[in-house]
């Protein structure tokens, strides 16, 4: 879609721009990523993060070096309650304190990832004739993005399966652009993954991952399987149980009679910042079905065991899934349905078919969009900016 504006120059002056998104690193990250690539398309800009003041996006985008402004917001609950009453107080008064931040920042381009903190500030932007797009990670898309999509220049889809969510007259706005990721994911090489962790070029390697806060169903099924001692000898596992739940594990191994200790062929770990080390050597990966990790994933063409978080709004990490098994790139386990027999032999059916499992990472790498954030860059510049 062609947004109506007059062309503007930045040559010689800066690009003004708010990126907004928020709650879990599957926000924040797409956000930083648009935002590494904006410079490299106009030149001088000049970046404001506006984000909620209890999730992880001020540790993350301070990290990265951009201005952070907060608001206090929370989400919704579909049922009236004191908690709704004052989810409501919170609301307007993030509305109101976004009017004031894009009133005195004067953004060029307002650019949403979803959250709830992306909502005031991306409605605040739309009633000031600012351009804004918002960036749907997910196959099923967001309350908050549905409900922003009528006012928006335009909505960027990871998923076509997306699309049908969308209200007819918001289907011109729409452009499959996939996800953006870190462009560290896309330079590590198999090699230097495989010597970062010490690993034998000669045996398969698995990644388990429960997401940024860990998966307690994941953990525990995973536990079982380290028991069975012929699968434990002959693989290499990595393993991001979580940073909570992370010595209590350790102990439960202890209790198993499990020494990590002698375990050179296994990492466990509370949590990887350099995730593109793990997917660079990864053959396999067990993981939930977050938007932006299986974005990374396929970009790699590794083939995935998803097990999606079953308390996900409206179910969307479901969905994720399903669009990765449709295309043969991943085969699912509901969360109600995982043991360490069904993970077993998930684990074993794939890791030692060779045929199959070489099928499906040519499948998950045709799933992946690296490419994205250039897609993305494309939209932005059709919009006039």
């Amino acid at each position: 879609m062609m947004v109506e504006s007059k062309r503007k120059s930045f040559w010689g002056e800066k690009m003004r721009v708010i990126l907004t998104g928020g709650g879990t690193g599957g926000h924040i990250y797409p956000a930083l990523a648009i935002g590494q690539a904006l410079p490299k398309a106009y030149g001088h800009v000049e970046f404001l993060y506006v984000g909620s003041a209890a999730g992880l996006e001020k540790r993350i985008v301070q990290a990265a070096g951009l201005p952070f402004m907060a608001l206090d917001v929370h989400g919704w609950q579909r049922k009236l309650s004191f908690h709704t009453l004052k989810v409501c107080y919170k609301t307007a008064k993030a509305l109101y304190e976004a009017n004031a931040i894009v009133r005195n920042f004067k953004p060029d381009i307002v650019i949403g990832t979803g959250g709830y903190v992306s909502l005031p500030v991306v409605w605040a932007a739309s009633r000031q004739k600012v351009v804004t797009f918002i960036h749907e990670q997910n196959a099923w898309p967001g309350l908050a993005n549905r409900f922003l999509s009528r006012r928006v220049s335009g909505v960027l889809l990871t998923y076509v399966e997306a699309s049908k969510h969308f209200a007819p007259d918001v289907q011109k706005k729409l452009h499959l652009t996939g996800l953006p990721i870190r462009p560290a994911i896309m330079s590590i090489t198999r090699e230097e993954g495989l010597r970062h962790f010490g690993f034998n070029p000669a045996k398969p390697v698995l990644l388990v991952v429960g997401g940024s806060r860990g998966a307690a169903s994941i953990n525990s099924a995973m536990l079982d399987v380290y028991k069975d001692n012929n699968l434990f000898s002959q693989l290499q596992i990595i393993h991001l149980v979580g940073a909570a739940g992370y010595d209590a594990y350790k102990r439960e191994l202890k209790s198993a009679g499990i020494d990590m200790g002698n375990c050179g062929n296994i990492n466990i770990m509370p949590y990887l910042q350099e995730m593109e080390y793990a997917l660079s050597c990864a053959d396999l990966c067990v993981a939930r079905a977050g938007a932006a990790f299986l974005s990374e994933m396929t970009a790699k063409g590794v083939p995935g065991i998803l097990i999606p978080y079953p308390l996900a709004a409206e179910n969307h990490q479901e969905y994720n899934a399903r669009t990765l098994v449709d295309t043969g790139a991943a085969v699912m386990i509901l969360d109600r349905d995982l043991n360490r027999k069904k993970l077993l032999e998930s684990i074993q059916d794939i890791l030692y078919n060779e045929k199959r499992r070489h099928q499906m990472a040519q499948n998950s790498l045709k799933a992946g969009k690296p490419e994205a954030i250039n897609e993305i860059i494309s939209v932005i510049k059709r919009s006039n900016l």
